[in-house]
């Protein structure tokens, strides 16, 4: 499945700002940062599982606010972008 995940993370407190790096590092392990508080990622159900659970473990329920946009394969060829392109396309090989 591919899902947008956006999040907003309360960082007047330190603890807010350890949160907001804890949560980007989590997204970074599933998907790909296209802006600053924005990831692409492409996973599966049981991988969806578990990030949702990471992310409601590291977050103050309270303050913070995370969302996860579901958008089908067919959509993911649809994407505009304007500007930089900050993303690459997962579907092809990466050498490293």
């Amino acid at each position: 499945m591919y899902i947008l995940i956006t999040y907003d993370v309360d960082t007047v407190s330190e603890m807010g700002q350890k949160r907001l790096r804890q949560v980007a590092r989590i997204c970074k392990d599933y998907g790909q940062r296209v802006q600053n508080s924005v990831f692409e990622c492409e996973v599966t159900e049981a991988q969806y599982v578990k990030l949702k659970d990471a992310l409601s473990t590291v977050m103050d329920k309270s303050l913070d606010s995370i969302r996860f946009y579901h958008l089908n394969k067919n959509d993911n060829r649809r994407v505009v972008t304007i500007g930089k392109e900050t993303s690459y396309n997962v579907k092809e090989a990466i050498i490293l």
